[in-house]
């Protein structure tokens, strides 16, 4: 067996060490920060402890999936509750609506809206669905190192039902007029990198992912998530080390071979280096140009997804008109997407999201204080400033005043900043991106940055830049992906 090394610790890292160890590798990942989780790192402040990244608990199946893989189920880990209401809406002032985790219900909502709405919800979640089954349970765990994985017949005929060619705007107005349905329809692409006008019909899966898989949350936080999974690891004995910064991957004289890492000035030697960092830092910073998978060009050339500006905000008071997951919606959705996607700039008067996390978890916030997450989707690759970071945290605080009919500034008694540049310190995110690529159609499955390098057989990638691409649930199912793909060309000894 293999002697392996994997290069941080998120959700892609830490599932792909878990496989491999169980197959009898030995694995040691190396996290450049003093703890594990990536983007789902975890900090307490004043009393209050904050989740960093990832908020929304989506495909619980994929998660437990994981767990039983290692002998374990979800609830051995930590207490996961479905939200109900799944997340709340503000449309505008009096158009706030909260979307209920129950089908029948918000079938009825539909319908008070437009007539009819009811009973096209079902055949829209019915087309969802086959969307979900063939995209989750089929198409994402490929390899996609060729089209030719997707050529047997039955995945043919799944592949054409992706509606890949048809632009998701459309597909939604095919089934509904009113604009609120739309919204809420179209809320779930935000982040996933293009207008709705530029992302396949296939996301759609999306949706059902929402409205019938559900919303759901970990108490004590997302972090929980990591810390199974670390414990996982370390189960199976992977070594993981912290405040390992990898500065290179060395190679073999004949440059046909990987034959270690440079970790802290110390070279280690290893059989197989598998990045679960940033692709693009891993690429083009710790290999030599002429081992690179890709050049300048390609990457900058790549459509990436959002990034955001967070806050992280202590609140000495309970608020009212708040659940656990709010969406303000209240101003020109377009405006905000052509300044992410197109004009490439701050937003004028962005749209935004809350997380209270306290409202349905007391361990978060001291007693009697609310603990908020406010975050802001903007362009990646701009230039990040106190001055528009402020200009946009007074702006968005002075609207969740209004629309929720409270004041708030006054009892903020812990604040912290979190946007571009930071996400380049913490994770050599390039161009600060926070979602990785854009899932539009030329960089759709095996158009995506390859697992394999193409130079080096024994250097692998996994995360959200690669196969099948960005999320948490897709990032646990890259890992397994790229372990799969590396026991198995152990096995058959060409690596």
């Amino acid at each position: 067996m293999s002697k392996i090394a994997l290069i941080g610790t998120g959700f892609s890292s830490l599932s792909c060490a878990a496989y491999l160890a169980k197959e009898g590798h030995q694995v040691s990942i190396f996290e450049k920060n003093d703890s594990p989780g990536g983007r789902c790192r975890q900090f307490e402040a004043e009393g209050f402890t904050f989740d960093m990244g990832p908020s929304w608990y989506w495909m619980p199946e994929v998660f437990e999936n994981f767990y039983q893989d290692f002998g374990f189920t979800q609830s051995d880990f930590y207490q996961l509750d479905r939200l109900s209401p799944s997340y709340g809406i503000h449309f505008g002032e009096a158009q706030s609506v909260h979307i209920s985790d129950k089908i029948d219900e918000l079938k009825k909502y539909f319908e008070s809206l437009e007539s009819g709405a009811g009973k096209k919800l079902d055949a829209f979640l019915k087309d969802a669905h086959e969307k979900y089954d063939s995209g989750m349970n089929r198409f994402v765990h490929k390899p996609s190192l060729s089209i030719m994985e997707f050529a047997k017949i039955e995945l043919a005929k799944g592949f054409f039902k992706l509606d890949l060619l048809k632009a998701f705007s459309k597909h939604v107005r095919t089934y509904f007029k009113h604009p609120q349905i739309i919204q809420i329809l179209e809320f779930p692409v935000l982040f996933l990198g293009a207008t709705p006008q530029n992302i396949p019909a296939l996301y759609s899966l999306m949706n059902y992912a929402d409205i019938v898989g559900g919303t759901w949350y970990p108490q004590k936080g997302m972090f929980e998530i990591i810390k199974a999974m670390v414990q996982i690891c370390e189960k199976q004995g992977v070594e993981i080390h912290y405040n390992a910064n990898v500065e290179k991957i060395t190679t073999s004289l004949d440059g046909k071979r990987a034959t270690g890492i440079i970790v802290n000035n110390e070279h280690l030697q290893f059989d197989v280096i598998i990045g679960g960092a940033d692709y693009h830092h891993v690429d083009q910073q710790l290999l030599e140009k002429k081992f690179r998978n890709y050049s300048p060009a390609y990457w900058n050339g790549r459509e990436m997804a959002p990034s955001c500006l967070i806050f992280y905000l202590g609140i000495n008071k309970k608020l009212k008109n708040i659940i656990h997951h709010n969406l303000f919606f209240d101003t020109d959705f377009d405006l905000h997407a052509k300044e992410i996607y197109e004009t490439r700039k701050w937003p004028k008067d962005p749209l935004f999201y809350v997380c209270a996390p306290s409202v349905t978890d007391e361990t978060v916030a001291p007693k009697g204080n609310e603990n908020l997450f406010l975050l802001v989707p903007i362009a990646p690759g701009i230039q990040d400033s106190d001055e528009e970071r402020e200009r946009i945290f007074n702006q968005t605080i002075q609207r969740f005043e209004k629309l929720t009919d409270q004041s708030i500034a006054e009892n903020i008694i812990y604040k912290k900043s979190y946007a571009l540049r930071n996400f380049i310190e913490d994770y050599n995110a390039f161009k600060g991106n926070a979602y990785g690529l854009a899932n539009t159609l030329s960089q759709t499955a095996f158009l995506k940055p390859k697992i394999q390098n193409k130079k080096l057989k024994n250097v692998f990638y996994t995360g959200q830049l690669t196969t099948p691409g960005p999320g948490v649930p897709p990032s646990i199912i890259s890992g397994k992906v790229v372990a799969n793909l590396v026991h198995k060309k152990s096995l058959k000894k060409t690596l």
